[in-house]
């Protein structure tokens, strides 16, 4: 995960939709739906990789036990780096997102 920060143009408020997209998944997909917010490449960017994330967590939750709410810790730490206005990168989650175009 990289802690590089995102473009200078970030507002405050790319900031909050980004860190809700990543603590309610539900609003990612909201987000995506929303066209003043989709159109923000950050608020874009977090709102796609939350849903992955996402996806990634209830499969791996569902084939082990444990591994599941450890992963949940984990968002809420991506939920902490959107709101810094931090560019977060997951291991194969974030490549698979950009080869796919979509964000």
């Amino acid at each position: 995960m990289s802690q590089e920060p995102m473009s200078p143009n970030i507002t405050d408020d790319d900031k909050l939709w980004a860190m809700l997209s990543y603590l309610i998944p539900l609003i990612a997909v909201v987000v995506l739906f929303m066209e003043d917010k989709k159109n923000r490449p950050y608020i874009k960017f977090s709102a796609v990789q939350s849903i992955a994330v996402t996806v990634v967590i209830s499969i791996i939750a569902t084939v082990t036990a444990g591994c599941g709410s450890i992963l949940i810790f984990a968002q809420l730490y991506w939920a902490y780096l959107a709101y810094q206005g931090q560019d977060i990168k997951i291991p194969m989650v974030t490549d698979f997102i950009h080869n796919q175009g979509w964000a």
